[in-house]
């Protein structure tokens, strides 16, 4: 059963879709005054997504503002992506699916703990707030997006390369709520270094297959999102950055969880692997 946060977010997230697409469309039908410039059309939904702020701010108090500004504004980014994907030229239509697929992702992450440990969820579930490193890169990944746009246009146009990027995204995506599924109220997204009281060691599922799905399922969407704006220098870096955070993380997280399960984690270990390439976590010599 969905929490009323999760509810709440879930109406504001689809209402800024819905609405700011049907507004797009009825200005294609030329409803309001025939034919607008596209520039136009993009300023006026920028002034009635300000108007759907002012109105959120007027209707939540503070606890379910914070839920909704950051749910309404994911939904006005999944509604500019679509439609920089179908109005604008072939070189920017990958950024389009890029910026659906960031949408997706970070609401999902909300959706996805609302669902299995409401008790954790906050506003930072969303994690826009990530961490300044994630907001680097993903203004690197801009730069680099739009600065080729401008001097190799081409190379922004292979929709294989945003096929093969989508295959990733999404089977990192599918990957990472599958183990927040299975993981339960046993899934946080704060490493803890405390064992909370029904706190479960969790092997069964993609547990089974590998240690960490969460992880590997974001390794492989960070990636994807690079291939789906082919962006070499980024997709490169990303590669490196990402397998250096994963590698960090999990091996401080497998000391917390050997301290928490003892014989039952190392046994654990022995058997399945972490599931990310050249990654063995961290590892007990008896």
């Amino acid at each position: 059963m969905l929490c009323y946060e999760g509810k709440l977010s879930l109406y504001c997230f689809a209402s800024s879709v819905f609405s700011l697409a049907l507004l797009w469309i009825f200005f294609d039908l030329g409803v309001f005054a025939g034919e607008v410039q596209f520039w136009v059309k993009v300023g006026f939904l920028g002034a009635y997504y300000l108007v759907l702020n002012v109105i959120i701010r007027l209707k939540f108090n503070t606890k379910d503002y914070q839920i909704a500004v950051r749910a309404t504004f994911l939904g006005a980014v999944f509604a500019l992506g679509v439609i920089i994907f179908q109005n604008c030229d072939d070189e920017y239509k990958s950024f389009g699916v890029y910026v659906t697929l960031m949408s997706v992702f970070h609401y999902s992450e909300y959706l996805g703990i609302a669902f299995c440990n409401p008790k954790t969820l906050s506003p930072d579930s969303f994690i826009l707030n990530h961490s300044i490193h994630y907001a680097l890169a993903a203004t690197a990944s801009w730069v680099e997006y739009f600065v080729e746009v401008y001097f190799f246009p081409e190379i922004k146009t292979y929709r294989l390369l945003w096929l093969i990027g989508l295959v990733l995204c999404f089977t990192g995506e599918i990957l990472r709520k599958l183990a927040m599924i299975t993981a339960s109220n046993n899934f946080s997204h704060i490493v803890q270094f405390e064992r909370h009281q029904g706190h479960e060691l969790v092997t069964h599922g993609v547990f089974s297959l590998m240690r960490h799905p969460s992880y590997v399922g974001w390794f492989w969407w960070s990636i994807g999102t690079q291939v789906v704006m082919a962006n070499p220098v980024c997709f490169i870096i990303y590669t490196l950055a990402s397998w250096k955070f994963f590698h960090d993380r999990i091996f401080m997280e497998e000391i917390t969880l050997l301290n928490f399960f003892g014989e039952d984690y190392y046994k654990y270990q022995q058997r399945v692997p972490t599931g990310l390439p050249f990654i063995r976590g961290f590892k007990v010599d008896l």
